[in-house]
């Protein structure tokens, strides 16, 4: 509790700066969604026209990254990955923050049995890794994006839960609320027009932290076949798709891709850590279980 609390003090003091790094972070974040928005302006390449007459080829007029073992231009693959390896975890994170929010803040609210039942429940949750979790879906439903966003969404809900009831049990308990609830207010005003909005630090550090774990997520799923299909270009294929040009010497687009990931991970961590809420509630990577912001 006392890390909670000073948490949201930190929160809404609002006086937290992010910094030189956190500000460079937030820079190549904004970079990389810029680039995201306007690559079919940059380059006019079809990312998925494969010509196999230039497989593995060098940097040309129009094609400065080069061609992948296809013959596809590797920077219009890039720039076309870029939107399905942004949107993808953007996906992830907003449908498991509003499922755990919603949880977290009921159970935090009414307690009791409702509570218990909770806590129990997301305990069995993290008993399945997300990855696993979004591999024995692709299985069952085939694979594709939509699977292994929704699977991962689910096994990101428990993390995002057990924390947010932490900070909303140490919210609940504040004099305000108490005073709210005398006046006649009624619980969804209170929850909505007050208690979440002090929440928000915690939960805005929160979903950025979670976004640079989901996109890892997301791409091991796709370096494994299970996620986005081939020919569509997504960074976490393009590593896999790779796989063969790195033993024949040609790892330009593995390294690509990769880099892209790796940039943009450090990136949301960097950034993450540096929001008011992020100092005390940056947490490992997901698969990892922890107490820390753990249940009241």
């Amino acid at each position: 509790m006392t890390v909670v609390s000073a948490t949201l003090r930190a929160g809404r003091g609002g006086r937290g700066r992010l910094g030189a790094l956190g500000m460079g972070a937030a820079g190549v974040i904004v970079l990389a969604v810029v680039l995201a928005a306007i690559g079919p302006i940059l380059t006019t390449a079809d990312p998925n026209a494969s010509d196999i007459t230039h497989a593995y080829g060098a940097p040309a007029a129009g094609h400065p990254l080069g061609f992948d073992g296809q013959g596809r231009d590797l920077l219009a693959r890039l720039l076309t990955g870029a939107r399905t390896s942004l949107l993808g975890p953007l996906w992830i994170v907003t449908l498991s923050m509003a499922a755990g929010i919603a949880v977290a803040i009921t159970a935090a609210w009414v307690g009791g049995w409702l509570d218990s039942v909770v806590s129990a429940v997301l305990e069995v949750m993290f008993a399945f890794p997300g990855v696993l979790l979004a591999m024995l879906v692709a299985a069952v439903f085939g694979p594709g994006l939509n699977a292994a966003v929704l699977a991962l969404a689910v096994a990101y809900i428990p993390y995002i839960a057990r924390l947010v009831r932490s900070a909303a049990l140490a919210e609940r308990r504040k004099p305000y609320i108490q005073a709210l609830e005398v006046q006649g207010a009624s619980a969804l005003s209170i929850c909505v027009r007050h208690l979440v909005p002090n929440l928000l630090p915690i939960i805005a550090a929160q979903a950025t932290l979670f976004f640079s774990y989901a996109m890892v997520d997301l791409a091991i799923v796709s370096f494994f076949g299970l996620g986005v299909q081939p020919p569509d270009a997504d960074w976490g294929t393009m590593v896999g798709g790779g796989q063969s040009g790195v033993l024949q010497g040609y790892p330009a687009e593995s390294l690509l891709a990769g880099g892209c990931i790796v940039v943009l991970v450090v990136a949301f961590n960097l950034l993450g850590e540096r929001l008011p809420a992020g100092r005390l509630t940056s947490r490992p990577w997901p698969w990892r279980r922890t107490r820390a912001g753990g249940a009241a």
